[in-house]
C-alpha cells in the first residue's frame, strides 16, 4: 500500500552566525528526499566592485580583506598583483618570499577553520577545539607580521606594508614540525573514523567532466583527479622557485575533498619550509609613486586561494582610481553545482555536501 505524502517546504540556513541577509536555501522535500532546491544568495558586504570605482588603489586593499575573512591575504594579493601587471612593475624579491608566506600559513588558518567547523556540523566537537588551538598559534603570527589578526591589510602595490619582526622567521620554522605533528594527530582522530567515513564516502559525488563544466575549482576539483593548481601550472610570485606537490583524489565524493584539504595543509608546510631557508635580504617596496596611476588598459590575474580560482580584472583610464574592477570569486562559481548534488538526496546529507564544497560567504553574496 502507498504512503500519501506531501511536499514541505524549508528554509536550510542562513549560514552565517550573523543571520541577516546572507546565504540560505530554500530546500523542498517529499519525505526525507529533497526533490528541489533554491539557492538564495543574500547581501553580504555587497557593491565592492561599486564602491571600488570611487577608491585610489591603495584604498581598495582592505575591502578585499571582506571577501574571505578567513583567507584575507590571498584577496589583498589579488588587486596588488592585478595593478603590478598593468603597470608592468618588478617587486623586489624579499616582499613575494614574505607574500607567498603570509598567504600559505593564511591557507593552513583556513583550511583548519574548515575542518574544524565541518566536523563540528557532522557532530564531532574535540576536532573543532583542536584546530583552533592550532590556528589561534598561526593567527597569532599573522598578527606580528600585519599588525591584525582578521583583516590584515598588509599588502601593498610594490611589496608589502612591513618586514618582519625580530624573530619571526625562527618562530615560523619552530611552527612548522609542530603542525605536521598535529596534521597526524588528526588523521588518528579523524580520517579512519567509521562515523565519519558513513557520513562522507560516497556523498555528493560527481566526475571531472561535470566539475569542468561547473567551472569548479580548488579541492572541489581536484578530488575528481584533475590536477589543476595556478601555483604549478602558471607560477605566479616565487612560486615557480618552490617545490610541492599539487593533492588530488579520484572519489569525486565529500570524502575526496576531505582529504585533498589535509594534504594542501602538509604542502603549505613543505612550502612554509623552504620559505624560511631561502628568503633573501633586501628591499620590501618597490619603487612606487605616492599616487599610483596604472596607464590606460587593462589586467586580469589569476590565483589560488584556499576554495579555488580568484580572478580579479581592472579597466584603467591612467587615472589614480579604476574605471572598472571586477572579481571571480570562488565560492561563488563553485557554490552552482550545489542543487544538482542535492536533488535527490536525504536530508540528513545536506550538511555533510555543502559544508565539503567550503565557501565562504564574503565571496558569494558580494
Amino acid at each position: 500500500m502507498a504512503i500519501r505524502t506531501e511536499e514541505m517546504l524549508l528554509n536550510v540556513g542562513p549560514q552565517h552566525p550573523s543571520t541577516h541577509g546572507v546565504f540560505r536555501m530554500v530546500v523542498t522535500i517529499d519525505g526525507e528526499t529533497i526533490t528541489d532546491v533554491t539557492p538564495v544568495i543574500g547581501y553580504l558586504h555587497r557593491g565592492t566592485e561599486k564602491l571600488a570605482e570611487d577608491l585610489n588603489y591603495t584604498q581598495i586593499i582592505p575591502y578585499t580583506d571582506r571577501m574571505d575573512y578567513v583567507s584575507a591575504m590571498t584577496g589583498n594579493y589579488a588587486v596588488v598583483h592585478t595593478v603590478e601587471t598593468l603597470m608592468g612593475m618588478e617587486v623586489p624579491k624579499r616582499a613575494e618570499y614574505l607574500r607567498v608566506m603570509a598567504m600559505e600559513l593564511n591557507r593552513l588558518a583556513s583550511h583548519l577553520v574548515w575542518f574544524g567547523t565541518y566536523l563540528l556540523d557532522l557532530g564531532a566537537m574535540s576536532p573543532f577545539l583542536y584546530a583552533f588551538r592550532e590556528r589561534e598559534m598561526i593567527i597569532n603570527l599573522l598578527n606580528e607580521l600585519s599588525g591584525a589578526r582578521i583583516t590584515y591589510n598588509y599588502m601593498r602595490v610594490g611589496g608589502v606594508k612591513w618586514d618582519t619582526p625580530e624573530g619571526w622567521l625562527e618562530r615560523v620554522k619552530n611552527f612548522i614540525p609542530y603542525m605536521r605533528g598535529k596534521l597526524d594527530e588528526y588523521h588518528s582522530l579523524v580520517t579512519g573514523n567509521e562515523i565519519f567515513i558513513n557520513r562522507v564516502k560516497g556523498i555528493g559525488r560527481y566526475d571531472a567532466q561535470t566539475a569542468i563544466d561547473y567551472a569548479l575549482s580548488g579541492a572541489n576539483l581536484r578530488c575528481t583527479g584533475v590536477q589543476s593548481d595556478l601555483r604549478k601550472d602558471r607560477p605566479y610570485s616565487v612560486y615557480d622557485e618552490l617545490d610541492f606537490d599539487v593533492p588530488v583524489q579520484t572519489g569525486g565524493d565529500c570524502f575526496a575533498r576531505y582529504l585533498v584539504r589535509m594534504e594542501e595543509m602538509s604542502q603549505s608546510l613543505r612550502i612554509l619550509e623552504q620559505c624560511v631557508e631561502q628568503i633573501p635580504g633586501g628591499p620590501i617596496m618597490a619603487k612606487v609613486p605616492k599616487m599610483l596611476r596604472p596607464p590606460v588598459g587593462e589586467a586580469y590575474t589569476e590565483h589560488e586561494t584556499p576554495r579555488g580560482r580568484l580572478g580579479c580584472y581592472i579597466v584603467s583610464k591612467g587615472k589614480d582610481r579604476p574605471y572598472r574592477i571586477k572579481f571571480r570569486r570562488p565560492s561563488f562559481q563553485n557554490l552552482q553545482i550545489l542543487p544538482r548534488l542535492l536533488i535527490g538526496e536525504r536530508l540528513a546529507n545536506v550538511i555533510a555536501i555543502l559544508g565539503a564544497i567550503d565557501i565562504v560567504l564574503g565571496e558569494v553574496d558580494a
